[in-house]
């Protein structure tokens, strides 16, 4: 039977839509998901590991923490394993080796969206994460043969990374019905918050009873293993997928059929003078400033102020995340049911989401700085900050599939671009910030991050969009008659 579609504000609404279970489009999205997992895994490792890697007299920290607050961990009777190289590095050299990651992650943005649009998102994503993999191997010879090296083996892991989430959006360009994207995208990025939920607790208990090089051997042959998984079961189209049913397949493609350009050529300019892609990119940076800020340095913060071991660290600098991929995957099914089901304008949902992804956070970061030794309120606020900022999945960090759906991955790659720079930045300033560990020091690093998540926020109310663009869409004028 010919699946119906009619035209609406935010492009065409498939009226038989095809079930979700089993089907390929969903079991693309759970596959993302478990890459995203491993990707997020094999970057937030370092964070946890390099405490245990550090001489515990390399960082003036340690003359100050006690003052701030009391000791604040329980008795555990197991001996903590000790066999681990230690290395000297004093603060500042542990912000640029936490931050030479994004250093390569930036590179690959823009000409991986322009590669997964030429040659398509499978191989990118795959290779992506595979060499990410190997790097990550490599990383504790890297540390024995001295920081220079392992800075560079970092930022070798970024240029894999790099490319991974402009092939993603380059794939769902041609894998997600429009009035399916919120879910769809929100379970295969979903992938990202688990990976730090488990790895910063699992890398704490590798460190705390094994020795910090097992962290980078099993998430790295982890990685490997998933490559071989991905390129032997996803295909970069529905038209090429081997075992994809007739019905999915014309859902999929008759769903997008006025949504995607056929022109060779990238619209650059007119790309680049687009008001709504810059909301994106406004949105995009502010929110990473927060989120590398606290991925990066939550664990040192844990332990430096509020004196938590290495085991509950682990454990209580997940929390956030946990409560983030919950939001993640809760806001993308009510995001798409209210443009679905209540009729919202895409542009609404994706303002609205936002901005309690947004300022949310915020206001609970601030708050955050001013409980001082109150431990059970530190890690809820913190926790409640990082949970609601997983509305912004269903946000700005979709709307390039809304606007421009054939250069998803060139939109998401330019975006990315600029939000790494918080990643390169905001760790080596909240440490040079943080030289005494006191808790004004720390307030000023959330300050900073709350104005800049305000701002952010603002913008993209004012500037966003929720339509196809004209420059976007070969022959606009023609689908529009």
């Amino acid at each position: 039977m010919p699946l119906k579609s009619e035209l609406t504000v935010d492009g065409p609404k498939t009226t038989n839509q095809v079930p979700a279970c089993c089907s390929a489009r969903y079991n693309l999205a759970l596959l993302a998901f478990f890459g995203f997992f491993l990707l997020y895994a094999l970057r937030v490792n370092l964070s946890v590991a390099l405490v245990d890697m550090v001489e515990p007299n390399a960082s003036l920290a340690k003359n100050t923490t006690s003052s701030v607050c009391p000791e604040h961990s329980s008795t555990i009777n197991v001996p903590r394993n000790t066999t681990g190289e230690k290395y000297s590095w004093d603060a500042d050299t542990q912000g640029w080796i936490l931050g030479s990651f994004f250093y390569g992650y930036i590179i690959t943005q823009i000409p991986g969206g322009y590669l997964a649009s030429k040659i398509g998102g499978k191989l990118l994503l795959g290779f992506g994460v595979f060499s990410t993999s190997v790097f990550t191997l490599l990383t504790p010879l890297a540390a024995n043969l001295g920081v220079g090296y392992l800075i560079a083996v970092r930022a070798l892991e970024g240029l894999g990374e790099g490319v991974t989430f402009p092939a993603m959006h380059s794939m769902w360009s041609s894998w997600a019905p429009p009035l399916e994207r919120s879910k769809l995208l929100s379970i295969s990025y979903a992938g990202a918050q688990l990976g730090t939920v488990v790895s910063l607790p699992l890398s704490g208990l590798i460190c705390y009873y094994m020795n910090w090089v097992y962290v980078f051997y099993i998430f790295g042959a982890l990685g490997v293993l998933w490559f071989f998984f991905w390129m032997w079961l996803v295909s970069d189209t529905p038209e090429t997928h081997r075992s994809i049913s007739h019905a999915e397949r014309e859902y999929i493609l008759s769903s997008l059929k006025d949504q995607l350009s056929t022109q060779k050529s990238v619209p650059w300019r007119p790309m680049l003078e687009s008001l709504p892609l810059w909301a994106i990119v406004v949105a995009h940076f502010s929110y990473n400033w927060t989120f590398y800020t606290l991925l990066t340095l939550l664990p040192t913060y844990m332990k430096e102020i509020l004196r938590f071991d290495a085991q509950e660290n682990g454990f209580l600098s997940a929390l956030p995340y946990f409560g983030c991929w919950l939001c993640i995957i809760l806001s993308g099914q009510i995001a798409d049911y209210l443009r679905e089901k209540q009729n919202f304008s895409t542009v609404c949902v994706r303002k609205c989401f936002t901005l309690i992804g947004m300022i949310g956070p915020a206001v609970f970061l601030v708050a955050a700085g001013f409980i001082g030794c109150n431990y059970a309120l530190a890690v809820a606020f913190v926790t409640i900050s990082t949970t609601l900022g997983g509305f912004c999945t269903s946000g700005y960090s979709i709307n390039h599939l809304d606007i421009a759906p054939s250069y998803a991955g060139i939109l998401l790659g330019i975006t990315n671009s600029f939000a790494t720079i918080p990643g390169m930045v905001g760790p080596v300033i909240a440490k040079n910030l943080t030289h005494n560990n006191t808790v004004e020091e720390w307030q000023t690093v959330f300050y900073i991050a709350a104005s800049i998540n305000l701002f952010g926020a603002i913008f993209f109310a004012l500037f966003a969009s929720g339509e196809v663009q004209d420059w976007a869409v070969s022959g606009y004028h023609l689908h529009r008659n």
